[in-house]
C-alpha cells in the first residue's frame, strides 16, 4: 500500500466534507423554525391592535366574520384566545425545528471530531521518526484532544449560528419594511456597525488565541514531562525547581488568556452598547410615531420583538467569530500533524521469514547531514551469527539499529537483508523480522502476560513461560501475587530496571524474530543473571541473527565477532581472543575492565568477587 496521502483541511469548509447534507438539513430546519417564530410576533401585533383599538378591522379581513360568529357579542375575547393559541402553536413548531437543527448539527460535528481524532492517531503512528525528534508529547496530546474539541464546539454550534444570523436579518428585513419602511430603517441603522466591529474583533482575537493556545501547549508539555519523570524529579530533589518552571509556564498562559478575556470584554461591552442603543432608537422613534398616529402599538410591539430576534444573534456574531478564530488556529495545529511527512508503506511479503543475513555497504548517515554519525561503514553479518558492537557513547551504535529498522534512511550506501535492499522492503515486513530490546524498554500499563503478548498475540501460555525462562524472568513473575496477571503499572513502574529489561527480552524472544537486537539491554541486571541469559541465548544459537550492543566484556566476549566503533567508523572487527591480543581500543577496554576487576577484588575480597562472578 502506498503512503497515506496528506489529509489536509485548508479551511473550516473543507472539514465539513461528507457531512454537508446534515448541515444543510440543519439550516433548512433552522429556516423553518424562523418561519414559525416570525409568525408569533405578527399574531401578537394583530391581537394588540384589535383589543386596543376595539376594532376588528385591525385583524385580517378573512378573520373578522369568523370571530363575530365565534364570539357573538364579544368577539374580542375569542380573538385573544385564538391569538394565544396561534402563538403557542407557532412557538412549539419553531421549537421542534430548533431541536431538529441542534440534533443534525451535533451529529455532524461529533462525526467530524471522531474522524479527526482517529485520523490524527493513525497519522501519529506512521509519521517519520524525525518528527518526534522535535515534538513535545504534551503538545501533541493537546492537539489531539483540546484542539479537536475546539473544532467540535465551533462546528456543533457556531456554524449554524452564522447561518441563523444571516437568515434572520435577510428574513426579518422584508417584514420590517412591509410593516413600516421608516421604522425599519431605524431598526437596521446600527447593524452594519455591529457587524464590522465583530469582524475587526475576529482578526484581533485570532492572533491572541494563537499565542494563548501555544502557551497552553507548552504548559501541558511541562506537566506531561514531569508526571512521566516524577521519580527522577524526586530522586534529584528537583521538586521546587520543577514547580517553579511549571509556575512560569502557567503564568505565561494566564497572562495570554487574560489578554484574550480582556479583548472579549471590550467587544461584549461595545456590542451591548450598540444593541441597547439600537433598541432605544426603535423605542424612541416608535413612541414618537405612535403619538403622531403614524403606526399602531401593535406595530411597535412587533418591531421591538423582531429587533430582539435579530439584534442578539448579530451581537452573538462576535462570540461566533471568536470561536471561529480559535477553530482556525486549532485547525492549523491539527493540519501540522495531518500533513507531516509519513513513512512510506510498501506491499508486505506476508508469511515470509527472513534468514537474517545483513549487509551494511558504505553506509553514511547523520541526523544533521553535515555532521555524519555513521561514516562509510561496511560490515557483513552472516545469518545466525552473533555480532557484538562496542564503542564509546556517541560512536553510532544505536544509530545503526535505527537505520536497520528504517526509522531513518542513510544519506549514502546500502543496507540489505538476505541480499534485498531494505529500502525496497515493506517497513511492516522488515520490522516483523526484527526483535529489539532497548536499554530503557517501554512497557504498557497492563498485565505481565499482556506485555509479553505484544510480541506474539496468539502464543500459548507454555510458550510465554519458555520465553520468560530464557530471559531469566519466570521466577520473578511467579513470585508476584498475581503471577502472569500482575499489573506492571505505567511504563512498568512497579518493576525494577532489571525486571523491565528481562520482561522486554522475553517479549522479543516470544516473537522469535529472524534478527534479535539487544541494545545494551542487560545493563540493569547483575552478572549472574546476565550469565544465565547469555547462556540461554547461546542455546538458541542459529535461530536468530543476534546483534548485541553492550559495554561489559562479559556480555560480548562469547560473540562470534566483535565490531568496535569509533566516531561512526568500524576500526576493529574480530573475535574476543584475537582483538584482546591486538593493540587497539578493544584491548584498552579489556585492560580497563581488568584493572577494575582487580580493584573490586581488593575491596570485596577474592572469595566474594569469585562468588559474584559465578
Amino acid at each position: 500500500m502506498e503512503a497515506m496521502t496528506s489529509i489536509r483541511h485548508d479551511s473550516l469548509w473543507s472539514v465539513t466534507r461528507g457531512r454537508r447534507a446534515r448541515y444543510l438539513g440543519a439550516i433548512v430546519a433552522m429556516a423553518l423554525s424562523n418561519v414559525f417564530m416570525f409568525g408569533a410576533p405578527l399574531a401578537a401585533k394583530y391581537a394588540i391592535d384589535v383589543v386596543v383599538e376595539r376594532d376588528l378591522r385591525a385583524a385580517e379581513t378573512w378573520a373578522a366574520p369568523a370571530l363575530r360568529a365565534l364570539g357573538g357579542e364579544d368577539p374580542f375575547t375569542a380573538y385573544l384566545w385564538l391569538s394565544a393559541l396561534a402563538i403557542l402553536l407557532l412557538t412549539a413548531a419553531g421549537g421542534a425545528f430548533h431541536y431538529l437543527r441542534g440534533r443534525l448539527s451535533a451529529t455532524a460535528s461529533e462525526s467530524i471530531a471522531r474522524t479527526l481524532r482517529e485520523a490524527l492517531y493513525a497519522r501519529l503512528h506512521h509519521l517519520r521518526a524525525d518528527f518526534y525528534d522535535e515534538a513535545d508529547t504534551g503538545d501533541l496530546v493537546q492537539r489531539c484532544s483540546s484542539d479537536v474539541e475546539t473544532l467540535r464546539v465551533f462546528l456543533s454550534v457556531d456554524v449554524v449560528e452564522i447561518g441563523r444570523a444571516v437568515l434572520l436579518v435577510l428574513s426579518v428585513a422584508p417584514i420590517l419594511l412591509w410593516l413600516d419602511p421608516g421604522l425599519a430603517a431605524v431598526s437596521l441603522a446600527l447593524m452594519p456597525l455591529l457587524t464590522v466591529s465583530a469582524f475587526v474583533f475576529f482578526n484581533k482575537v485570532k492572533r491572541a488565541f494563537e499565542v494563548t493556545d501555544a502557551a497552553e501547549g507548552e504548559m501541558t508539555a511541562v506537566l506531561q514531562e514531569n508526571l512521566t519523570g516524577i521519580r527522577v524529579v524526586r530522586a534529584f530533589a528537583r521538586q521546587d525547581f520543577e514547580i517553579e518552571k511549571f509556575a512560569r509556564k502557567n503564568a505565561a498562559f494566564r497572562d495570554h488568556n487574560r489578554r484574550l478575556i480582556e479583548l472579549m470584554g471590550i467587544y461584549w461591552a461595545a456590542a451591548e452598547l450598540f444593541a441597547l442603543t439600537q433598541v432605544g432608537l426603535v423605542l424612541f422613534a416608535g413612541a414618537f410615531w405612535i403619538a403622531d398616529g403614524r403606526i399602531t402599538v401593535g406595530t411597535l410591539f412587533a418591531f421591538l420583538t423582531y429587533e430582539a430576534m435579530i439584534i442578539w444573534p448579530v451581537r452573538q456574531l462576535g462570540r461566533v467569530l471568536t470561536d471561529a478564530g480559535k477553530a482556525v488556529v486549532s485547525l492549523k495545529r491539527v493540519n501540522e500533524i495531518l500533513t507531516a511527512p509519513e513513512e512510506t508503506r510498501d506491499p508486505a511479503r506476508e508469511g515470509e521469514r527472513a534468514d537474517g543475513e545483513i549487509r551494511f555497504e558504505h553506509v553514511t548517515f547523520g541526523y544533521d547531514a553535515s555532521r555524519p554519525v555513521i561514516e562509510d561503514l561496511s560490515v557483513h553479518i552472516r545469518a545466525g551469527e552473533t555480532l557484538a558492537i562496542v564503542g564509546a557513547p556517541g560512536a553510532g551504535k544505536s544509530t545503526l539499529i535505527r537505520l536497520l529498522l528504517r526509522l531513518y534512511e542513510p544519506q549514502r550506501g546500502r543496507i540489505s537483508i538476505d541480499g534485498r535492499d531494505i529500502r525496497t522492503a515493506s517497513r511492516q515486513w522488515l520490522r516483523r523480522q526484527i526483535g529489539v530490546v532497548p536499554q530503557d524498554p517501554f512497557l504498557y500499563s497492563r498485565t505481565v502476560e499482556a506485555n509479553l503478548r505484544v510480541g506474539r498475540s496468539d502464543a500459548r501460555h507454555d510458550q510465554l513461560e519458555r520465553a520468560a525462562r530464557d530471559a531469566s524472568i519466570h521466577d520473578s513473575i511467579v513470585a508476584f501475587a498475581e503471577g502472569y496477571r500482575t499489573l506492571v503499572g505505567e511504563r512498568g513502574a512497579t518493576l525494577s530496571g532489571g525486571q523491565r529489561q528481562r520482561l522486554a527480552l522475553a517479549r522479543a524472544l516470544l516473537k522469535d524474530p529472524a534478527v534479535l537486537i539487544l541494545d545494551d539491554s542487560l545493563s540493569a541486571v547483575d552478572t549472574g543473571t546476565e550469565s544465565r541469559i547469555l547462556g540461554a541465548l547461546r542455546r538458541r544459537k542459529g535461530r536468530h541473527t543476534t546483534i548485541l550492543i553492550a559495554h561489559r566484556l562479559s556480555s560480548v566476549m562469547h560473540a562470534d565477532r566483535i565490531m568496535v566503533l569509533e566516531r561512526g567508523r568500524c576500526v576493529q572487527l574480530g573475535d574476543h581472543a584475537t582483538l584482546s591480543r591486538v593493540a587497539g581500543p578493544y584491548k584498552r577496554l579489556c585492560e580497563i575492565q581488568s584493572d577494575l576487576d582487580a580493584e573490586i577484588r581488593d575491596e570485596l575480597g577474592v572469595g566474594a568477587f569469585a562468588e559474584e562472578r559465578n
